[in-house]
């Protein structure tokens, strides 16, 4: 007969649900004389790296043959080395421009709400997020759209 750990257990976190995978690519890189900890990229297909701080070529370069750009990426040091994870992500273009750096849209299914660098602003700002957006859901969505460079942004919609 199997022994029930009952309640007591869960604070601890075992409920024996699988952890969700957090990445979809991870390597190891050799990345002598990087300054810092932790490096956070992004990777495009046309091959230019974005990242604060730190020259992640080589990071990029150890992920090459595990995941197609688009991605998010991020560097750990440990030792030596380095340990890299990478999530692909979807970017686009927003034309006309919006104006923002971070643009989030809800529609909810009787509002539509923009918030441009987290203030409020009128739903006419951003139609190229709102077209993209119910594109991708037939129902109600939060968009998410963060400039990575020009009128090129990252990209989320997920259903609400």
């Amino acid at each position: 007969m199997p022994v029930d750990p009952g309640k007591r257990w869960l604070p601890a976190g075992i409920t024996g649900l699988p952890r969700q995978r957090e990445w979809d690519a991870i390597a190891v890189a050799d990345a002598p004389g990087t300054p810092g900890e932790e490096v956070e990229f992004v990777a495009l297909p046309d091959g230019r790296l974005f990242s604060e701080g730190a020259d992640a070529t080589a990071f990029a370069a150890a992920l090459d043959e595990a995941i197609e750009r688009p991605y998010r990426g991020v560097a750990v040091r440990r030792d030596e080395f380095w340990a890299v994870g990478a999530s692909a992500i979807e970017v686009a273009r927003l034309d006309p421009d919006p104006e923002g750096q971070d643009l989030e849209l809800t529609w909810d299914g009787t509002t539509l709400a923009l918030l441009v660098d987290g203030a409020p602003v009128g739903e006419s700002h951003a139609p190229a997020l709102r077209q993209l957006a119910e594109e991708r859901e037939q129902g109600r969505y939060a968009a998410h759209a963060h400039r990575l460079a020009g009128d090129l942004f990252e990209i989320s919609v997920l259903p609400l």
